[in-house]
């Protein structure tokens, strides 16, 4: 009788994409697996509603199943964060995630999976005596300073904010500066938010282990300090698994999917030229924003191929939770940008595949968001990246990125929330023409080769799984004593 794997990814697509990645390795395993889902509180394009019907679609070996609906909270009216409301939701979901668990005979369950964010479903795995662990979405880099961050604000009597730019020094990472902490950390450590958050990433170390999407090689330092009994004193850390990088492979020739138009386009541009713009599936900036990338790109005189979104600012709230309409292409660029520069550019509305836009041969260099799988994206594509950190962990991953990986620059202006014209067009150029743009793309080949080696046959992230399959195994030997 096969075993079965329940994986719970929380509500955000780029968490259901890397799980669902994790998914097909377990079924390469010969595991069931069903993946645990709760509905999105609010029916959006920006939810990632139908981005997680396609994701389900396309994956037919992966049971879906969905909880019963719980109310949605009010999220114009409560008054607090919406973070706080989402934590609360899934906390709300723990009883049906119970039930749900208790209609499997208990030697049918292999073991449980956990997002980062609906960790507190710990609780019920422990009381059903399922072996339960986390999967880390993002890098060990972020997971590292995530776990040293209680120590350092236990006793704190204000916020991080105030330190600016002073860097902080964490094991396993560059110094980090304070402000590219992600931004909930930085509030007084007695904050509702801040509390919340910091406890969140204490028990994501409280598992039985955490499955990391990354290669050992890439992270040597970060996933050596997880391993390290000074990273958190006082406290033995489970162990940490590096199973990635758990990348979609994109579409397939001859799987029947319509060939997208930005693919054939591609085809006709000469290797490694051409700067992909893309800023992950909620990642906007602004109108005036949109206008001096234009510049930048035009003056650079490179190809470029650039998804375009309505800019947030433009939308009113209640419209921007339900739907995000297709963005104006003539009415945020600036007059005449798309004629003249329509022989070496394309701009496409709101969506690119990104992963076949990456791997394609024309594809020469990527601006972005620093998501960790449009990083992972990029590494496996062996295509060297330009940072635009937004949000979330994002500048964190950037500093790690420049710093620790050499698989980018960053573009000034990034935290000021503006980058200027002449910065867009002399990074675009010095990635694209010039001498440490070469350098660049010899590390991140490199990087490349590594990546493939973690997985194939032998490798570290292929040899990390089996491990972790093995100490499944014997827990829950020691859980059925």
């Amino acid at each position: 009788m096969k075993q079965t794997v329940v994986l719970y990814p929380g509500a955000g697509v780029s968490h259901v994409v890397a799980m669902t990645e994790l998914a097909n390795v377990f079924l390469k395993h010969s595991y069931d697996v069903t993946m645990v889902m709760v509905e999105p509180p609010f029916k959006s394009s920006d939810s990632g509603a139908a981005a997680i019907q396609r994701i389900a679609a396309s994956n037919p070996s992966i049971s879906f199943h969905f909880l019963p609906a719980l109310p949605a909270p009010d999220f114009a009216a409560s008054g607090k964060h919406p973070v706080l409301l989402f934590l609360q939701l899934f906390l709300d979901y723990n009883q049906l995630l119970e039930a749900f668990l208790l209609s499997f005979p208990r030697k049918r369950l292999h073991s449980v999976v956990l997002d980062m964010f609906c960790v507190h479903a710990l609780d019920v795995c422990v009381k059903l005596g399922i072996p339960v662990y986390t999967f880390f979405a993002s890098g060990a880099s972020c997971l590292s300073v995530l776990t040293q961050f209680p120590a350092l604000i236990a006793g704190r009597r204000t916020g991080l904010k105030e330190l600016g730019d002073t860097p902080l020094d964490f094991l396993g990472v560059p110094p980090m500066p304070a402000s590219h902490l992600i931004k909930e950390l930085l509030e007084h450590p007695e904050d509702e938010l801040c509390r919340a958050m910091t406890n969140i990433w204490k028990r994501n170390t409280e598992t039985m282990g955490v499955l990391v999407n990354t290669f050992e090689s890439l992270e040597s330092r970060a996933v050596q300090s997880l391993r390290d009994p000074l990273c958190v004193p006082g406290r033995v850390l489970p162990p940490v698994y590096c199973v990635g990088p758990l990348v979609s492979e994109g579409a397939k020739d001859g799987d029947g999917a319509e060939r997208n138009e930005c693919l054939a386009w591609l085809d006709s541009q000469p290797d490694r030229s051409v700067v992909f713009l893309c800023f992950g599936s909620k990642g906007t900036v602004s109108a005036e924003q949109l206008k001096e990338i234009a510049a930048g790109l035009e003056r650079s005189g490179q190809r470029f191929l650039w998804s375009v979104r309505t800019p947030a600012e433009s939308l009113d709230a209640k419209k921007y939770l339900e739907v995000r309409p297709e963005p104006d292409l003539d009415a945020l660029m600036p007059e005449g940008f798309l004629e003249r520069t329509k022989d070496r550019g394309l701009v496409v509305k709101s969506w690119a595949p990104q992963v076949d836009v990456l791997s394609h041969r024309a594809t020469g260099a990527f601006v972005t968001h620093c998501g960790w799988n449009s990083v992972l994206e990029a590494v496996s594509a062996g295509v060297p990246m330009l940072c635009w950190p937004l949000d979330a962990e994002q500048k964190m991953n950037k500093v790690c990125m420049t710093e620790d990986m050499g698989v980018a620059v960053e573009l000034d202006g990034y935290m000021t929330g503006f980058v200027k014209a002449e910065e867009v067009e002399a990074k675009v150029r010095l990635v694209i023409e010039g001498e440490d743009g070469r350098q660049l793309r010899e590390r991140v080949a490199a990087r490349k080769q590594e990546a493939e080696a973690a997985l194939e046959e032998g490798g570290s992230s292929r040899a990390a799984f089996v491990q972790f399959l093995l100490d499944v195994d014997s827990i829950g030997e020691q859980i059925d004593e």
